[in-house]
């Protein structure tokens, strides 16, 4: 007895889940560009674009994987996208610190 396909709430979720990702990558950008601003900008600013960067590809992505969760299909490899941008903000805003 197969039926059509019934995702349940699980597209909702995700979407929700990387829109609180993104919005928490915009909130540590901001925060980023505040410290950039106090001590003058310089190669400072780079962490707080890629982060920014990571806001962005968070909101596409969540909307595509919660499409794609309804369909149920796949959305390539935009996560690992996102997931590289992370850490090389990560690591820079490590680097900016040291």
């Amino acid at each position: 007895m197969s039926g059509p396909r019934d995702p349940g709430l699980q597209p909702e979720r995700t979407d929700l889940a990387w829109r609180r990702t993104a919005f928490s990558a915009a909130a540590c950008s901001v925060l980023l560009l505040q410290a950039a601003a106090r001590s003058g900008w310089g190669l400072r600013v780079v962490p707080a674009v890629l982060i920014a960067l990571v806001a962005v590809l968070a909101v596409r992505v969540g909307s595509r994987r919660g499409q794609g969760v309804r369909r149920g299909a796949g959305i390539g490899r935009l996560p690992l996208v996102v997931g590289v941008l992370t850490m090389a903000g990560c690591l820079s805003a490590m680097l900016m610190v040291m």
